[in-house]
């Protein structure tokens, strides 16, 4: 691998057509292969591609460089981008501080037309922006002037004449799903990221907002069935196998948990081998039920509708639609258990349908209460709520319904 300062690799890529290839390569893969793609290229090279990236997947990269590497390619970054990146760092990942970009256009209230302008001439040579900021001594924001109102405006006239006053702006702590929200129903292209007091300290686009949040329900599926957020199409076989292997071996493990349960009901089994035909019934309806009721309360934590106090409701509700989606599918079991006992001249016939009835109900019962305790429970321990929930769910309504079923058919029959 060449080595950060080799000659052999321009400062600079030679074509857009290659800055571009290479781009795309880096916005496809995980962010530790990301930031192993970058290191042959110098430094400079470096800053460049990162600046081009999506604010919070730059972090991300960034991170991922070696604290020495890290140190020389922030070196060598422009001022304000490079105090943007050590003032992102010091947020949690998701919130509205790790993906600022530095607010380039910060005037004082009596700067006029003509003086902003003529600052703004190199600025808008290196850089998109909208919006003009205007603070005080103390970096305090006090109002925004978009471009259109300067085109208009007479150059004697001040900032503090046109700006509009008291902007709407965002908090650094925020999580992403709470800036969402926020800024739904307004729809400005930028947002000023201001601390308590007011003080000034970043911008956000709300493109780069929602493409953010995008990316992050975009790996909650994979996570459910323990697949690594940061595995992507591009991601070596090889490191998709380390980081799916290990839950695979847990999930056989689990298995094997619910096959002890089969196996101390063989004796029940034997004698009414009819049991074998619906056990994959019941576990296959459980297992429907769980998952929705997963999806759902992992959507409602995304989405930060379930919010301090809400967690009974969701638990209530989904115990309650557990019983009654289990109760009319147990009907319709019962009846094909019935049916089919008779057609295989059984003289149980009408206690297996009951057992499957009961069943049915009692297993999607305990479905819809794990499928919203799960995800509080590992959100509660601070750990992500949808990280291989799914295996773990699925475990345990296989092990309650086949418990319960074969349970029943012992005790009644």
């Amino acid at each position: 691998m060449a080595s950060p300062t080799d000659p052999s690799l321009p400062a600079k890529t030679s074509s857009q057509a290659e800055v571009k290839e290479l781009l795309s390569d880096v916005v496809e893969r995980a962010p530790g292969e990301a930031a192993k793609m970058l290191l042959p290229y110098p430094d400079e090279y470096i800053v460049e591609m990162l600046t081009l990236l999506n604010p919070a997947q730059a972090q991300r990269v960034l991170r991922k460089l070696k604290s020495e590497r890290r140190q020389l390619v922030m070196a060598v970054a422009a001022p304000h981008v490079r105090q943007q990146w050590a003032r992102n760092q010091e947020f949690r990942d998701n919130t509205v501080g790790h993906m600022m970009e530095p607010p380039l256009a910060v005037f004082l209230p009596g700067i006029t037309v003509a003086e902003a302008t003529e600052d703004l001439r190199p600025l808008v040579a290196h850089a998109f922006i909208t919006y003009a900021f205007v603070t005080d001594e103390e970096e305090r924001l006090l109002g925004v002037v978009a471009m259109r109102e300067m085109l208009l405006a007479r150059p004697d006239q001040t900032l503090a004449e046109i700006m509009i006053r008291g902007p709407f702006r965002l908090d650094p702590r925020m999580e992403l799903v709470d800036a969402m929200r926020a800024t739904m129903v307004r729809h400005y292209p930028v947002y000023p990221v201001c601390e308590e007091d007011g003080k000034l300290i970043g911008l956000i686009r709300g493109q780069m907002l929602f493409e953010a949040h995008t990316v992050e329900l975009s790996l909650q599926a994979g996570s459910m069935v323990g697949v690594e957020k940061e595995e992507r199409l591009g991601t070596r076989w090889t490191r998709s196998f380390r980081f799916r292997h290990p839950w695979l071996q847990a999930n056989l493990f689990l298995g094997f948990i619910a096959a002890s349960v089969v196996g101390s009901f063989q004796g029940t089994i034997d004698r009414l081998v009819i049991l074998a035909v619906f056990v994959p019934v019941v576990i296959g309806q459980s297992s429907n039920t769980a998952v929705q009721t997963l999806a759902v309360a992992l959507r409602s934590i995304t989405l930060g509708e379930l919010q301090t106090g809400k967690e009974k409701r969701l638990i209530w509700k989904e115990s309650f639609l557990g019983i009654l989606n289990g109760c009319l599918t147990g009907i319709s079991a019962g009846v094909a258990m019935f049916a089919f006992a008779t057609f295989q001249k059984s003289p149980n016939a009408l206690a297996l349908a009951f057992v499957v009835f009961l069943s049915m109900a009692a297993s999607c019962l305990v479905a819809g209460v794990f499928g919203a305790l799960i995800p509080l429970i590992l959100r509660r321990i601070g750990t992500d709520p949808a990280m291989a929930s799914s295996i773990v769910l699925t475990t345990i309504t296989d092990v309650a319904s086949l418990a319960v079923f074969l349970g029943l058919a012992t005790w009644l029959i």
